[in-house]
């Protein structure tokens, strides 16, 4: 019999990998274990980098840092027209406020910021101020019986200005005697309503022995302070000019360059002053030095003509000298001892009448008021 050998039997070789290399992550908890304290610290350290990192280009992409646009200036065009094509531009036009001129459609931009041709980020907002569709209407304020100063701060508060000042002749200056509005006079009970901006008339009292005021300083102040200042010192606005190239959307911006009459001049109450308006700064400029230098001059002269004719202080000391230089026998008369007796008599007629008209109280009010 054939003996059949038993294969020898496959040994498993196992094969050992020396020096095999760890994996990262291995190597990195090996040094986490080893050097636990400064492992932390590098972390620390990689994550506050790593949200450094992760804002800027955040802030980037919703910043758009380093993209510029050009603001188009869209004053004088229509709101309807000018938001799609701000849209164009990744921009959004918002209506911040409304104000109405006459002569311009409803809708019309007359204002906007940031101006044009200023360069800003997309998705700007441009607030803009556009001509209103309708004309806001006012009550008009009954302002008879009261000073001219307080006439007119009552009517700026309503949003409305004087049309006219007409002096009449009265004992009390600068005293409100009526209130007409659209040939209407007004009475405390009358109920009128009038466009913003629009003026009254004011019918004023003048003293013949007070009827002069003297002239304000209109150069280098708007149309509006302009007016303001007249009015307060009883004087009516007249001509309004204004440079060539300025329309109704820039009137706001112009200045006075040049008054009618001189700033500081003596004239009377309720004489006209012309305005004339430009937008050249430089021009207000060297007219308002000129105006001041005149301005100074004619003070110089009042003071001397002052001097001249013993007026202020002087007065009371230089007039015993020339009662004690008379003749013996002309005091003896005291011929102004019977117009000081009558003087309190001519007075208090005057005040009893007042009082029977039942306008004492008012008398009083505007004697206070009489200058400003």
């Amino acid at each position: 019999m054939e003996q059949h050998q038993n294969p020898r039997p496959r040994r498993r070789t196992t094969t050992k990998r020396k020096g095999s290399k760890k994996s990262l992550w291995q190597q990195l908890k090996s040094l986490w274990q080893q050097w636990p304290l400064t492992s932390n610290i590098v972390a620390y350290m990689l994550l506050f980098f790593g949200i450094l990192v992760i804002c800027y280009i955040a802030m980037n992409l919703f910043t758009r840092h380093g993209e510029r646009l050009t603001v188009p200036d869209y004053l004088g065009e229509n709101v309807r027209v000018a938001a799609p094509d701000a849209k164009t531009h990744e921009l959004e036009i918002i209506i911040s406020d409304s104000l109405y001129i006459p002569g311009y459609e409803g809708g019309i931009i007359v204002d906007q910021i940031p101006r044009g041709g200023a360069e800003v980020k997309s998705g700007r907002k441009v607030y803009v101020t556009i001509n209103s569709f309708t004309q806001k209407m006012v009550r008009v304020p009954y302002v008879a019986g009261r000073s001219l100063r307080q006439a007119k701060n009552m009517l700026d508060i309503a949003g409305l200005g004087i049309e006219k000042l007409i002096y009449e002749p009265d004992l009390a200056t600068n005293y409100v005697l009526a209130e007409v509005v659209n040939g209407i006079t007004m009475k405390n009970t009358t109920e009128i309503d009038i466009p913003v901006g629009a003026g009254v008339v004011l019918k004023v009292g003048v003293n013949s022995e007070s009827n002069t005021t003297i002239v304000p300083k209109t150069i280098g102040c708007s149309l509006r302070e302009a007016r303001s200042r007249l009015w307060e010192q009883g004087l009516n606005v007249g001509k309004v000019v204004f440079d060539d190239g300025i329309n109704k959307l820039s009137e706001k911006d112009a200045k006075v360059y040049k008054q009618s009459i001189g700033h500081n001049v003596e004239t009377t109450l309720g004489r006209s002053v012309d305005l004339y308006l430009t937008l050249d700064m430089n021009r207000v400029g060297e007219s308002s030095a000129l105006s001041d230098k005149a301005a100074k001059q004619l003070e110089e002269e009042r003071l001397e003509q002052e001097k001249e004719q013993g007026g202020g202080a002087d007065v009371i000391y230089s007039e015993p000298l020339i009662i004690a230089d008379e003749p013996a026998t002309e005091p003896t008369e005291q011929p102004a001892a019977k117009p000081a007796a009558e003087q309190p008599k001519s007075d208090n007629a005057i005040v009893g009448a007042l009082r029977e008209s039942g306008a004492s109280d008012a008398f009083v009010e505007s004697e206070e008021d009489e200058f400003f």
